[in-house]
Protein backbone atom coordinates (compact mmCIF):
# COMPACT_ATOMS: atom_id res chain seq x y z
CA UNK A 1 0.00 0.00 0.00
CA UNK A 2 1.37 3.39 -1.28
CA UNK A 3 1.58 5.95 2.28
CA UNK A 4 0.85 9.05 2.21
CA UNK A 5 1.47 9.97 5.89
CA UNK A 6 3.61 13.36 6.27
CA UNK A 7 7.07 12.49 7.54
CA UNK A 8 9.29 15.27 9.54
CA UNK A 9 12.53 15.66 7.51
CA UNK A 10 15.67 15.75 10.34
CA UNK A 11 15.83 19.42 10.09
CA UNK A 12 12.27 20.40 10.39
CA UNK A 13 10.68 22.60 13.23
CA UNK A 14 6.62 21.53 12.59
CA UNK A 15 4.71 24.53 12.13
CA UNK A 16 1.94 22.84 9.98
CA UNK A 17 0.40 20.60 11.61
CA UNK A 18 -0.43 16.91 9.90
CA UNK A 19 -3.61 17.37 8.10
CA UNK A 20 -2.18 20.66 6.78
CA UNK A 21 0.77 18.64 5.48
CA UNK A 22 -1.23 15.81 4.10
CA UNK A 23 -2.88 18.46 2.27
CA UNK A 24 0.38 19.84 0.84
CA UNK A 25 1.54 16.34 -0.02
CA UNK A 26 -2.20 15.70 -1.60
CA UNK A 27 -2.28 19.02 -3.26
CA UNK A 28 1.40 18.32 -5.19
CA UNK A 29 0.50 14.62 -6.14
CA UNK A 30 -3.14 15.77 -7.73
CA UNK A 31 -1.11 18.65 -9.64
CA UNK A 32 1.19 16.18 -10.84
CA UNK A 33 -1.36 13.75 -12.03
CA UNK A 34 -3.00 16.91 -13.59
CA UNK A 35 -0.27 17.42 -15.54
CA UNK A 36 -0.01 13.77 -16.73
CA UNK A 37 -3.68 14.29 -18.31
CA UNK A 38 -3.55 17.66 -19.31
CA UNK A 39 0.03 19.17 -19.77
CA UNK A 40 -0.78 21.59 -17.08
CA UNK A 41 -0.19 22.01 -13.38
CA UNK A 42 -3.51 21.52 -10.86
CA UNK A 43 -5.35 25.34 -10.65
CA UNK A 44 -6.04 25.84 -6.69
CA UNK A 45 -8.35 28.00 -5.05
CA UNK A 46 -6.54 29.75 -1.78
CA UNK A 47 -9.46 30.17 -0.29
CA UNK A 48 -10.17 26.39 -0.13
CA UNK A 49 -7.67 25.76 2.29
CA UNK A 50 -6.93 27.12 5.81
CA UNK A 51 -5.73 30.33 6.58
CA UNK A 52 -2.12 28.99 6.61
CA UNK A 53 -1.50 27.12 3.62
CA UNK A 54 -2.83 30.59 2.10
CA UNK A 55 0.02 32.81 3.33
CA UNK A 56 2.98 33.61 0.64
CA UNK A 57 5.71 31.22 1.62
CA UNK A 58 8.56 29.88 -0.64
CA UNK A 59 8.92 26.33 -1.55
CA UNK A 60 10.66 23.50 -3.20
CA UNK A 61 9.11 20.00 -4.34
CA UNK A 62 11.50 17.04 -4.42
CA UNK A 63 10.31 13.63 -6.14
CA UNK A 64 12.34 10.67 -5.93
CA UNK A 65 11.70 7.06 -7.42
CA UNK A 66 13.55 4.19 -5.05
CA UNK A 67 15.88 7.03 -3.97
CA UNK A 68 16.69 8.40 -6.78
CA UNK A 69 16.05 12.04 -7.88
CA UNK A 70 13.50 12.25 -9.78
CA UNK A 71 13.32 16.04 -10.16
CA UNK A 72 13.56 19.37 -7.67
CA UNK A 73 12.43 22.71 -8.13
CA UNK A 74 11.45 25.98 -5.96
CA UNK A 75 11.89 29.04 -5.42
CA UNK A 76 13.43 31.32 -2.83
CA UNK A 77 11.40 34.00 -2.00
CA UNK A 78 7.64 34.04 -1.46
CA UNK A 79 5.50 35.16 -4.28
CA UNK A 80 2.27 33.29 -3.82
CA UNK A 81 0.35 31.11 -1.49
CA UNK A 82 2.05 28.04 -0.04
CA UNK A 83 -0.86 25.46 -1.44
CA UNK A 84 -0.22 27.31 -4.76
CA UNK A 85 3.30 27.44 -4.65
CA UNK A 86 3.14 23.70 -3.76
CA UNK A 87 1.27 23.00 -6.94
CA UNK A 88 2.96 24.73 -9.40
CA UNK A 89 6.33 23.55 -8.34
CA UNK A 90 5.20 19.81 -7.98
CA UNK A 91 4.66 19.98 -11.62
CA UNK A 92 7.25 21.67 -12.73
CA UNK A 93 9.66 19.42 -10.53
CA UNK A 94 7.49 16.22 -12.88
CA UNK A 95 7.50 18.02 -16.12
CA UNK A 96 10.28 21.10 -15.96
CA UNK A 97 13.69 19.85 -14.59
CA UNK A 98 15.96 20.04 -17.32
CA UNK A 99 17.94 17.55 -15.50
CA UNK A 100 15.55 14.89 -16.01
CA UNK A 101 13.06 13.88 -19.09
CA UNK A 102 9.01 14.41 -18.34
CA UNK A 103 7.61 12.31 -16.41
CA UNK A 104 5.85 9.26 -17.71
CA UNK A 105 2.71 7.92 -16.49
CA UNK A 106 4.55 4.52 -15.49
CA UNK A 107 6.66 6.41 -12.85
CA UNK A 108 3.54 8.03 -11.04
CA UNK A 109 2.80 5.40 -8.47
CA UNK A 110 6.65 4.96 -7.91
CA UNK A 111 6.83 8.78 -6.66
CA UNK A 112 7.80 9.69 -3.65
CA UNK A 113 7.32 13.30 -2.93
CA UNK A 114 9.23 15.79 -0.58
CA UNK A 115 8.16 19.35 0.23
CA UNK A 116 9.92 21.98 2.25
CA UNK A 117 8.64 24.92 3.42
CA UNK A 118 11.70 28.01 3.26
CA UNK A 119 12.00 30.28 6.37
CA UNK A 120 12.87 34.00 5.13
CA UNK A 121 16.84 34.15 4.09
CA UNK A 122 19.07 36.18 5.97
CA UNK A 123 22.68 37.30 4.94
CA UNK A 124 25.50 35.90 6.89
CA UNK A 125 27.83 38.09 7.76
CA UNK A 126 31.93 36.96 7.15
CA UNK A 127 35.43 38.66 6.49
CA UNK A 128 36.93 35.19 5.11
CA UNK A 129 35.80 32.10 4.21
CA UNK A 130 37.26 30.55 7.19
CA UNK A 131 34.80 32.97 9.20
CA UNK A 132 32.03 31.40 6.77
CA UNK A 133 32.39 28.39 7.51
CA UNK A 134 32.82 28.22 11.01
CA UNK A 135 29.49 30.09 11.11
CA UNK A 136 27.75 27.94 9.00
CA UNK A 137 25.16 25.22 10.76
CA UNK A 138 25.41 21.84 9.34
CA UNK A 139 22.32 19.89 8.75
CA UNK A 140 20.37 22.82 9.40
CA UNK A 141 21.02 25.76 7.51
CA UNK A 142 19.98 26.12 3.59
CA UNK A 143 22.66 28.22 1.88
CA UNK A 144 22.60 30.64 -1.07
CA UNK A 145 25.43 31.69 -3.21
CA UNK A 146 25.60 34.95 -5.03
CA UNK A 147 28.66 36.00 -7.28
CA UNK A 148 27.94 38.61 -10.19
CA UNK A 149 25.79 36.82 -12.25
CA UNK A 150 26.25 33.44 -10.63
CA UNK A 151 23.65 31.91 -8.47
CA UNK A 152 23.13 28.79 -6.54
CA UNK A 153 21.14 27.03 -3.67
CA UNK A 154 21.57 24.04 -1.66
CA UNK A 155 18.53 22.76 0.64
CA UNK A 156 19.13 21.73 4.14
CA UNK A 157 18.86 18.09 3.22
CA UNK A 158 22.11 18.25 0.76
CA UNK A 159 24.39 18.54 4.12
CA UNK A 160 22.81 14.47 4.61
CA UNK A 161 24.82 13.49 1.65
CA UNK A 162 27.41 16.48 2.00
CA UNK A 163 28.18 16.47 6.05
CA UNK A 164 31.57 18.69 5.52
CA UNK A 165 31.36 21.92 5.96
CA UNK A 166 33.86 22.59 3.38
CA UNK A 167 32.84 20.24 0.75
CA UNK A 168 29.28 21.53 1.12
CA UNK A 169 30.45 25.31 0.27
CA UNK A 170 32.53 23.96 -2.37
CA UNK A 171 29.94 21.78 -4.38
CA UNK A 172 27.32 24.85 -4.06
CA UNK A 173 29.88 26.74 -5.95
CA UNK A 174 30.23 24.42 -8.44
CA UNK A 175 26.26 24.17 -8.88
CA UNK A 176 26.87 28.12 -9.34
CA UNK A 177 28.71 28.14 -11.99
CA UNK A 178 32.26 29.03 -10.29
CA UNK A 179 35.53 26.46 -10.47
CA UNK A 180 36.58 24.66 -7.08
CA UNK A 181 38.77 26.77 -4.59
CA UNK A 182 37.29 30.27 -6.11
CA UNK A 183 36.96 33.36 -3.81
CA UNK A 184 36.35 36.73 -3.86
CA UNK A 185 35.44 39.38 -1.92
CA UNK A 186 31.64 39.81 -3.49
CA UNK A 187 30.62 36.55 -2.42
CA UNK A 188 27.32 37.00 -0.65
CA UNK A 189 25.55 33.66 0.93
CA UNK A 190 22.69 34.23 3.19
CA UNK A 191 20.82 31.35 5.31
CA UNK A 192 17.83 29.68 5.64
CA UNK A 193 15.75 26.77 7.17
CA UNK A 194 13.32 24.77 6.00
CA UNK A 195 10.40 22.59 7.35
CA UNK A 196 10.37 19.23 4.98
CA UNK A 197 8.15 16.07 5.26
CA UNK A 198 6.66 14.41 2.88
CA UNK A 199 5.21 11.21 1.73
CA UNK A 200 7.10 7.24 0.59
CA UNK A 201 4.73 7.05 -2.56
CA UNK A 202 2.01 8.69 -4.07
Amino acid sequence: MHSTEPRIGRNAEQTYEDPQRASLIETASRSIAHGLEHGSPLTVEPDDYPEPLREPRATFVTLHIARDLRGCIGVLEPRRPLVVDVAQNAFAAAFEDPRFPRLRKQEFGRLAIQISVLSPAEPIDFQSETELLNRIRPGRDGLILRAGRHRGTFLPSVWEQIPDPTEFLEHLKRKAGLPFGYWSADIEILRYTTESFGSTSV
